[in-house]
């Protein structure tokens, strides 16, 4: 045992344990960075194969470099060898000295190497880019619309996210969210193109022609590793019909998919029948509301409406009514207490509606989280949504949010991560992302998933904001002060630019900023409390968020986790604050 430690401790003189820590650190700083960087510019797989095969070769190789030199303050010299009763210990031929050392650095590089290539679970795709076969998973393309008529767009595409979402009620089945399968509507790329990148395993799509009140909806269930159809089928239907169509697709690909990886698994539940006119009026609101303009709310709030005189049973269109006529009354900063209870109504509507529909409990948790505050019934609906619908990504980002304000950052950004699997393609899957990473302390990752999010959507004004924040975080003040004097939006670009200039010791220019921000009073309490605690002045940082309290103030969703408030984390009226929030301490 006295060779065995004789040699540990000329390792240790020879700083070749050092040296190891340090290659292991640096390799995964690497892939930290490596791998968003090959899926945001949609490189092959195997590319982050060939980087962790190289980083773990790195391991032998630095164990002998280090025994062979050092460096010092006159650069880097060879070893001075050992002397006396050491000397002798380390006696060793020059290959067997390589081979022990060969080993050591294969020993230290195992974990990691056995994490990525061997441990089931590891969170990897297979090397060649193709989803894992024991992650059943699926992308629903939007339907291409034959009609005549090409304004019936909408009506094909949310015949596809109808079936879409039904499948996402099927537990074990990983389904694309829709803003990523809906991203390749109109492009002519191949499906195993489009499945690599979207991490699917199969793919459906298929066409609808609508004539009159009769509807032919062909659909086709494909395997993206050969290119094989697994089924296809064509439906003629009254348009009364359209609803059974729906229902039989989704069981049918469900099934299909059960042969092989599905096993056990219950069907998707049936369709609630409606009234034929009220659907579409529902498929209308479904296509208008992401466009988040004042006028596609306006038409999409007035389609619903009737929708909703038409069929007053159904909850999905109460469902989102509610969401639809609360975001449309926040474009106006209208009187939003009343804005909110209305819409809190109309969730609890849908929800006594359809007790085992999904879309009441997503958006009467998305409410309460935003408007009332209550956590615990929030999370309550949010669970249950996802139990209804574990595949729906609306329910899992809105569940992420929750948990990251009742103080469960590492759960959230869990989840988020999950989000991200499921719709890489969704800017504000990223924007989310980028939140929580930000929150972390780890803004140079909040860097990467932001910019992400800015590929898919160059223009977006929060991913722009949450952008200069992760750079004001890295100290990077300069280049969030060039992004903010390019922001569209003006109290935003006063948030930046207060909080850069103040960085860069401009107080003048910080002060001149805020007073504009401040202008707006009320409605922008918290980013003016943010402004104040990033500037450390902490009494007025406090004075503004009381304010914010007081109004209830969106932005106070934020405040457990804002990396923007960390200074204010020592004070006593902050866990104080957190308290008449009902909210945890720490």
């Amino acid at each position: 045992m006295g060779r065995v430690q004789q040699f540990i401790s000329e390792l240790k003189r020879r700083r070749v344990i050092r040296a190891l820590i340090a290659w292991g650190i640096f390799s995964f700083a690497v892939l930290q960075v490596v791998e968003p960087v090959l899926h945001a510019y949609h490189l092959p797989d195997g590319l982050l194969t060939v980087v962790v095969t190289i980083l773990g070769a790195g391991f032998p190789v630095t164990a002998v470099l280090a025994w062979a030199f050092d460096i010092t303050a006159k650069g880097i010299t060879r070893t001075a060898p050992a002397t006396g009763s050491e000397a002798g210990a380390i006696a060793l031929s020059r290959p067997r000295l390589a081979a022990l050392l060969l080993g050591l650095g294969l020993l230290a590089a195992a974990p990691g190497l056995v994490y990525f290539f061997v441990w089931p679970g590891a969170g990897r795709r297979a090397a060649d880019g193709r989803p894992s076969a024991a992650a059943p998973s699926i992308a629903v393309l939007p339907f291409v619309n034959l009609s005549s008529d090409k304004e019936q767009e909408y009506f094909s595409d949310g015949i596809a996210e109808e079936i879409l979402n039904a499948l996402a009620q099927v537990e074990g089945l990983r389904v694309v969210g829709r803003t990523s399968s809906f991203a390749f509507k109109g492009r002519s790329e191949d499906l195993p193109g489009i499945a690599q990148k979207l991490h699917a395993a199969s793919i459906l799509e298929g066409s609808v022609r609508r004539d009159g009140n009769r509807v032919r909806i062909t659909a086709q269930l494909i395997n993206a590793a050969d290119g094989y159809h697994l089924w296809s089928q064509t439906f003629d239907r009254e348009l009364t019909g359209i609803f059974a169509v729906q229902d039989e697709i989704a069981r049918t690909v469900t099934d299909k998919l059960a042969l092989t990886l599905l096993p056990n698994r219950a069907a998707p539940p049936g369709h609630p029948v409606t009234d034929p006119e009220a659907h579409r009026l529902y498929l209308l609101a479904l296509q208008l509301a992401p466009l988040a303009t004042v006028e596609a709310a306006d038409r999409a709030v007035a389609a619903l409406r009737q929708a909703a005189r038409i069929a007053p049973a159904d909850a999905r269109v109460q469902a989102l009514l509610a969401n639809v006529a609360w975001a449309r009354a926040e474009m106006d900063t209208v009187d939003m207490r009343r804005a909110d209870a209305e819409a809190l109504a109309l969730a609890e509507h849908a929800v006594a509606l359809g007790p085992d529909v999904s879309d009441g409990y997503i958006v009467r948790g998305f409410l309460r989280h935003m408007t009332t505050w209550d956590w615990r019934a929030a999370q309550a609906d949010c669970e249950r949504a996802l139990a209804i619908a574990p595949g729906n990504v609306v329910a899992r980002t809105n569940y992420a949010r929750l948990l990251a304000t009742t103080g469960k950052l590492r759960e959230a950004t869990e989840t988020m991560t999950r989000v991200t699997e499921a719709d890489p393609l969704s800017s504000d899957a990223w924007l989310w992302m980028g939140i929580l990473q930000n929150a972390a302390g780890h803004p140079e990752q909040g860097e990467i998933s932001l910019g992400r999010g800015l590929d898919l959507t160059p223009n977006n004004v929060y991913l722009l904001r949450e952008l200069g924040l992760a750079l004001l975080l890295q100290g990077r003040a300069r280049e969030a002060l060039a992004l903010a004097e390019r922001h569209p939006v003006a109290w935003m670009r006063q948030l930046l630019e207060a909080m850069a200039q103040s960085r860069l010791g401009n107080d003048a220019a910080s002060r001149q900023a805020l007073e504009q921000l401040s202008s707006a009073g009320t409605p922008a309490s918290y980013q003016i409390a943010q402004v104040h605690a990033w500037r450390g002045e902490k009494d007025r940082a406090f004075e503004w968020l009381e304010r914010g309290y007081a109004t209830n103030d969106a932005g106070m969703r934020y405040i457990t986790y804002d990396p923007v408030l960390r200074g204010l984390r020592d004070d006593p009226r902050y866990p104080a604050l957190l308290k008449k929030m009902n909210l945890p301490a720490d």
